[in-house]
């Protein structure tokens, strides 16, 4: 499509836009002027009170996700967790989030990964799962083994 064929807006509407989108989303946490912690913390409470309300597909929802997001991966508070959710293997952080979904403890995958060191140090990250680790996990949780293998 050529340029000339959208329609074009004056300065002075394009101007009145940008004035009231500045002054909508002002006040509204890590989108306005808080970009901080109290920020981030209010925009949290923000994404909660839109889930309770069912309003998941509100863009207020989508935008304010992903400034979370961003925000979670620039603030020097959460590097050490970044780095650690980073250096996690995949199918040990979907293992953690499958035991914490079904309220498991490590003592409870005993079947699965044998003996309480062993479920330990693949729970820390100083032994890796194995084949037949990954296949006891698929048929316990009801997934494809490809998804603990990421």
């Amino acid at each position: 499509m050529r340029a000339d064929n959208y329609q074009h807006i004056d300065a002075a509407s394009a101007e009145k836009m940008v004035k009231a989108f500045a002054l909508a989303v002002k006040p509204i946490p890590l989108l306005g002027v808080e970009y901080n912690e109290a920020g981030y913390r209010k925009a949290l409470a923000l994404i909660e009170f839109l889930v309770d309300r069912d309003e998941l597909e509100s863009p207020l929802f989508d935008i304010l996700s992903r400034k979370i997001s961003e925000y979670e991966q620039r603030s020097p508070q959460f590097a050490a967790l970044n780095n650690k959710l980073e250096a996690t293997p995949y199918g040990v952080a979907l293992l953690r989030t499958l035991m914490d979904q079904h309220g498991l403890k490590a003592a409870d995958l005993l079947n699965e990964l044998g003996s309480k060191s062993n479920v330990s140090n693949i729970l820390n990250g100083r032994r890796a799962l194995t084949v037949r680790h990954i296949k006891a996990l698929a048929a316990r949780f009801k997934l494809p083994a490809e998804a603990f293998i990421g």
